[in-house]
């Protein structure tokens, strides 16, 4: 939960610096994306030794990625990350955020129900609730603040989240069915597939920035690659093959926070009321879901029987998988 916590927090600034990049640097979503990709994946390749040093124990459960899993994982984070570039260019950094991440615990919801049979008993309903209340109220706050939605960001904001949901559900469906594969290895390999993906979309759109004010624009793009793509993906990979993917779902509502306090502190958006009333429901939700968490992984421990603070019944005979941190 402290993975996909930080993971979530990190995503938040990615926004802000598109934002920053659109306009000046001469890339287009589809491009930023594929450069996000192509740098995350070589930081992780340069960082593959001293990793990987560290975590031969944890390397002896987690196995190889199946072609499967990769190609999975790929397509979902081509969908997710251009989807939301493409949403921030067309209806800003605010709206693009706050529409991506409040369609998904919806989208979760209902494919966690449908295809991993699990139930939102009250808690679960509670979080989901709040955390959706949370964003309505950033929508509107947003909408009195800045003028408007634009239909066509919202609509790339949409299909983001359908491609985040669909990540987010095969990989908690692996974890379920005990195939931890190694976190540093799907990542890479993801982002790989993600960059061969995009390439010609890139390559049309113009991969190449402008040559006025480079320093600025592989200062940005070099953050994009490091904190928000290489650390916050792996983060996430590694948590979220052990967290139910409804719980997962409301905690990386984190990120539509953390993006309303760069556009405030750092691109100089007015915060309104409704904005902090949203958020100060957004962050309860995720708290109160991340207690009853913590409580139902301490029962586990002590050996004690525990009720799913979500709701859906524990199989006969289930033991808590392998780590994949």
């Amino acid at each position: 939960m402290l993975y996909l916590t930080v993971a979530a927090t990190s995503w938040g600034t990615a926004g802000a610096a598109a934002e920053l990049l659109y306009g000046r640097s001469g890339l287009g979503p589809l491009a930023l994306t594929f450069w996000r990709s192509v740098g995350g994946a070589a930081l992780l390749l340069l960082a593959a030794p001293a990793i990987r040093g560290r975590r031969r124990g944890a390397d002896r459960v987690a196995a190889r990625p199946s072609a499967g899993r990769i190609l999975v994982n790929g397509l979902g984070l081509t969908v997710f990350q251009a989807g939301y570039f493409e949403a921030v260019r067309g209806t800003g950094l605010a709206v693009g955020t706050v529409v991506t991440l409040g369609a998904g615990p919806v989208l979760i919801a209902l494919g966690a129900r449908l295809l991993l049979g699990e139930r939102l008993g009250r808690a679960g309903l509670l979080a989901v609730g709040g955390a959706l209340a949370g964003l309505l109220v950033l929508v509107l706050g947003d909408r009195a603040g800045s003028g408007g939605v634009r239909p066509a960001g919202v609509a790339w904001a949409l299909l983001s989240a359908a491609g985040y949901a669909c990540l987010t559900l095969y990989t908690r469906w692996r974890g379920r069915a005990g195939a931890h594969s190694d976190a540093f290895t799907t990542t890479v390999w993801s982002f790989a597939v993600c960059a061969l993906c995009l390439l010609p979309f890139a390559l049309a759109e113009g991969i190449l920035p402008h040559p006025a004010g480079l320093g600025r624009t592989l200062g940005l793009l070099g953050y994009l690659a490091s904190v928000p793509t290489a650390l916050g993906y792996a983060l996430y990979f590694a948590g979220a093959a052990v967290v139910r993917a409804a719980t997962a779902s409301v905690i990386v509502l984190i990120e539509p926070v953390s993006a309303a306090v760069i556009a405030v502190t750092l691109l100089g958006e007015r915060l309104a009321a409704a904005t902090v009333v949203g958020t100060v429901l957004l962050l309860l939700s995720v708290s109160g879901l991340a207690l009853a968490e913590a409580r139902l992984a301490a029962r586990t421990r002590a050996g004690a029987p525990a009720p799913d603070p979500l709701g859906s019944p524990a199989p006969v005979g289930a033991r808590p998988g392998p780590r994949a941190d």
